[in-house]
């Protein structure tokens, strides 16, 4: 058996945003670096090997120094600005690491079913009629109904039984919906579900939370509860 509550005003949010930022290769600075080297060979050279006679002219002299402090500096630049996304990088992988075991809300289509219950909050722009259908872990049907689906949030609560009254076990359960308006015109209706993080995957970037046996970004999250 299946229940859809009555519409509600869109929940608080806290919101969660992150940023990611990338800096020059390795290789990249390999190659700076190279062509700095490059460019203080060629002009000590030409320094050293200039007739005295008919020596360097001042300002090309003088333009080639100012292209000597610039190559510097964008070396300069490019250490500061790996220094930058290494600190973010860590402080992304430590805002993630603090959601561990807290519940938060995300937008998506899987939601736990645990202690006999699965609950989704369906976003119904307008009002519609919709087919709900339930599909377990191994993609298999457990539940369809049809609904009229009113505008607002809308709480959409199952019991873990199928049709027959058979009970269904714990896991992560998949909802889909199929809405039209009164005209005949598709709805579309986001789906939000509210579960644990269970862990968090550091090697990914930027960071993923384990919600419900899906991976999320940290901008997915809408809100937290403790």
């Amino acid at each position: 058996m299946a229940t859809i509550a009555p519409p509600t005003s869109a929940p608080a949010t806290h919101s969660t945003s992150s940023t990611t930022a990338s800096g020059g290769s390795a290789v990249d600075s390999s190659t700076l670096a190279g062509n700095f080297q490059t460019f203080l060979s060629l002009l000590t050279t030409q320094l050293k090997n200039q007739n005295p006679l008919d020596p360097l002219d001042t300002n090309q002299f003088t333009a080639q120094l100012v292209q000597f402090a610039q190559v510097e500096q964008q070396l300069k630049s490019n250490d500061q600005l790996s220094t930058l996304v290494s600190l973010q990088q860590t402080a992304q992988a430590t805002a993630a690491l603090n959601f561990v075991g807290l519940t938060v809300g995300v937008s998506g289509t899987t939601a736990p079913l645990a202690d006999g219950q699965a609950v989704w909050n369906l976003n119904v722009p307008k009002p519609a009629t919709g087919v709900i259908t339930i599909t377990s872990p191994a993609g298999q049907t457990v539940y369809s109904g049809s609904f009229n689906l009113n505008a607002g949030v809308t709480p959409f609560i199952w019991d873990g039984k199928d049709a027959a009254g058979q009970s269904w076990p714990e896991g992560n359960y998949t909802l889909t919906v199929t809405a039209q308006d009164a005209s005949g015109q598709l709805v579309a209706v986001p789906t939000e579900i509210e579960a644990r993080v269970d862990s968090v995957n550091l090697t990914q970037n930027p960071p993923t939370l384990s919600i419900a046996g899906r991976d999320y970004t940290l901008d997915k999250i809408t809100r937290v509860s403790r």
